[in-house]
């Protein structure tokens, strides 16, 4: 059994900032690749940002140069650095994490942290 506990969510005015954490706990072996997905009302869920175990990272285009996404592999621990905010960022976030378990290779979600941008 493995869990994600998110947490850094919350309410802030354009151009402020906000870091999201999400911590990975249970029976993990080894962890692949830790990211960041949001999904605005109406809208399909996208990816953020996300991170190998090697260090590659991808951002979708619209937070390139405004988030960053980091890792503590010690502690199973991603977070998204998310300044410069925009009204356009609010959206529920997901953490997303790729691991090894005891038994299997398992993709794992987070309950979702509602960041809202207000203009």
């Amino acid at each position: 059994q493995v869990q994600l506990e998110e947490s850094g969510g919350g309410l802030v005015q354009a151009g402020g900032s906000l870091r999201l954490s999400c911590a990975a706990s249970g029976s993990i072996v080894s962890i692949n690749r830790m990211g960041w997905y949001r999904q605005a009302p109406g809208e399909q869920r996208e990816l953020v940002a996300d991170l190998s175990s090697g260090g590659s990272t991808n951002y979708a285009e619209s937070v390139k140069g405004r988030f960053t996404i980091s890792r503590d592999n010690a502690k199973n621990t991603v977070v998204l650095q998310m300044n410069s905010l925009k009204p356009e960022d609010t959206a529920v976030y997901y953490c997303n994490v790729d691991l090894y378990s005891l038994t299997r290779y398992l993709e794992v979600w987070g309950q979702g942290t509602l960041v809202t941008v207000s203009s």
